[in-house]
């Protein structure tokens, strides 16, 4: 969703690109369909790393990267977001003497627990160039010491994306959603790898489930731990675990859902723009001008506070927000502009 704009907007300026799929993600639901759905053109390499631990994946993706990245010679390369590909890319440039371009610079949860964390600070220490997508990104970078003139406030790449689909994402609705729904997605370890509270979540999906009808789409890694957990009696019928979903399918439960509760940092983002209600299970965010302008709510692991929060939304008491400044579908037209 981050790369797909950039592409189209350094398309329409004759610039040469080559796009590499690593492979971290690499289940059908969360990569090829992504990919077809946003229009984007094949992968001219897949570097087919798969899982594994933080380490093994890393250090996979920079040894397959840097035979690619020797042949093709590149003015720049452009990473994205704060997963291990984006990280492990921008050392092996960095290593190369090739600039590194970071769209989505500067987010920070200050929790560096969390290896996405550590995957941004890393990054935008080694990148060249630095596109925000909020000024609380760009003043992020400059306490850490970045030069103020390899930072560019942007704009959202993420909402590029949205504003393009979003009419079209109606069609893809899947079939027998009801006409009230809450929208649930987790996938953060802190969240899915600690069995009791993963418990505890479930129960209190089950439970809300009887006001308003929870659908789960289920990351791959968190349907083993339920599993694992042996709660099948949870799914009462109005408690849905559904496969992971498409974009354009996602995106219209997530325009339509009562409230949204999930773990994930864009899923905050495109709600905030949706003014769709949204309550993040974590104690930290990386985009807390989501909470300050939009439509977010922290819980933490706060199970009562979750509980509370929903209960507001449904009973029409929804926190109320606003689009943050320059979320306005055109950021990767001004990443095309000032990389060219």
């Amino acid at each position: 969703m981050k790369a797909a704009p950039v592409i189209r907007a350094l398309a329409e300026k004759a610039t040469r690109q080559t796009l590499v799929h690593t492979g971290q993600h690499y289940d059908f639901n969360m990569s090829e369909v992504f990919l077809k759905q946003l229009g984007m053109p094949v992968p001219d390499i897949d570097l087919q790393v798969g899982s594994g631990s933080h380490a093994k994946q890393s250090a996979e993706i920079m040894i397959r990267l840097e035979p690619v990245l020797l042949e093709r010679k590149p003015d720049m390369v452009v990473v994205y977001g704060d997963v291990n590909s984006t990280v492990a890319a921008a050392l092996v440039c960095s290593k190369l003497l090739i600039p590194v371009v970071h769209v989505e610079a500067g987010l920070r949860s200050f929790d560096r627990t969390m290896p996405e964390e550590i995957n941004r600070l890393l990054t935008d220490q080694l990148s060249e160039m630095l596109f925000t997508h909020s000024s609380e990104a760009g003043e992020n970078l400059l306490r850490e010491g970045i030069a103020s003139e390899k930072i560019r406030l942007v704009g959202n790449v993420m909402i590029d994306t949205l504003v393009r689909f979003l009419p079209e994402s109606s069609r893809h609705m899947p079939p027998g959603i009801p006409e009230k729904y809450i929208l649930a997605t987790l996938h953060r370890p802190a969240n899915v790898d600690a069995p009791d509270f993963l418990r505890q979540l479930l129960l209190t999906f089950a439970k809300l489930s009887h006001a308003a009808c929870v659908l789960f789409p289920v990351h791959p890694r968190t349907r083993q731990r339920i599993r694992d957990l042996d709660l099948g009696a949870v799914s009462n019928g109005k408690l849905r675990l559904l496969e992971p979903l498409p974009y354009l399918a996602f995106l219209a439960l997530e325009q339509r859902a009562a409230v949204v509760i999930t773990d994930s940092g864009g899923i905050q983002e495109e709600t905030t723009f949706l003014k769709v209600p949204c309550l993040t299970v974590r104690e930290s965010t990386e985009r807390p001008v989501t909470v300050s302008r939009g439509s977010n709510i922290l819980v933490g692991r706060d199970i009562s506070r979750l509980l509370e929060e929903t209960e507001n939304v449904l009973a029409g008491r929804a926190k109320q927000g606003e689009i943050p400044p320059l979320w306005d579908g055109c950021a990767a037209q001004r990443i095309a502009a000032a990389l060219v």
